[in-house]
């Protein structure tokens, strides 16, 4: 009992002792010098815009010969941020993009005896969405003009698509269509690269790497089938292909 009441003793005089400040832990400070690349106050606008156009004539690819048609994307994305701290901002960012895709003919070849000819397909897609957007920028040591930025996105959005393509023999071919509507919810984050070129205007690059995704479609196929589908991603590398362009002013 003595022992048991030892201890007890002990751990009221520690506690006692902590409350004092006797054991006051000294605040831990990392050291990292950062100075204000983007000052409390300023405004941030900009927009990216990135466009792609391919035509193919007679092409050949691996299994792809005889390919004859031709596609486009464009997508815009203007967007508005305020620094409500320093080298911290947030605002939102709109978009639209929009493709097509037109193929007159082509082949899969997986050998000889195994063939898939296509023609007459047409697809075009049109999406908005809407983001709500966090910024934390980093500059390079005691640089002002070179830096990179961290952003975080919540985004929803929306579309729709039509295809189309001719089905059937020769003797009794037939076009068939099908048109979609979409629903989507992002979570991504997309770190970036940022020159100024002067006080106001700068030149920015981001790149998407790492996501979580969901997305409802609801399609209706001539008129009369009516198919639904959900999907979910998540993506943890490196997109080439989500890289962006874009200008940005700060104000």
């Amino acid at each position: 009992m003595l022992r048991i009441a030892r201890i007890i003793g002990l751990a009221v005089v520690a506690a006692v002792m902590a409350s004092s400040g006797a054991y006051a832990q000294e605040h831990f400070k990392r050291d990292l010098e950062q100075v204000s690349f983007v000052p409390k106050g300023q405004w941030i606008t900009g927009v990216s815009v990135g466009y792609s156009m391919s035509n193919q004539d007679n092409y050949q690819f691996f299994i792809f010969e005889k390919v004859n048609g031709d596609t486009y994307s464009f997508k815009v994305t203007p967007m508005a941020m305020y620094a409500f701290k320093d080298n911290m901002a947030a605002g939102f960012k709109l978009g639209y993009e929009r493709s097509k895709t037109s193929l007159d003919s082509g082949s899969l070849i997986l050998d000889s005896e195994m063939t898939f000819d296509a023609d007459n397909l047409y697809a075009i897609r049109s999406n908005f969405f809407a983001a709500a957007a966090f910024r934390n920028y980093i500059s390079f040591g005691d640089n002002r003009r070179f830096g990179l930025f961290n952003e975080v996105q919540l985004q929803f959005g929306g579309g729709h698509s039509k295809f189309s393509n001719y089905t059937g023999s020769n003797d009794n071919r037939h076009l068939e269509g099908t048109f979609e509507r979409n629903f989507s919810l992002n979570v991504g984050l997309t770190p970036g690269l940022i020159m100024f070129l002067n006080n106001y205007s700068a030149i920015e690059v981001n790149i998407g790497v790492l996501g979580f995704g969901y997305t409802h479609t609801k399609a209706v196929t001539n008129q009369v089938q009516v198919s639904r589908r959900n999907s979910q991603h998540a993506n943890f590398k490196i997109n080439l292909f989500s890289v962006q362009f874009g200008m940005a002013f700060y104000l």
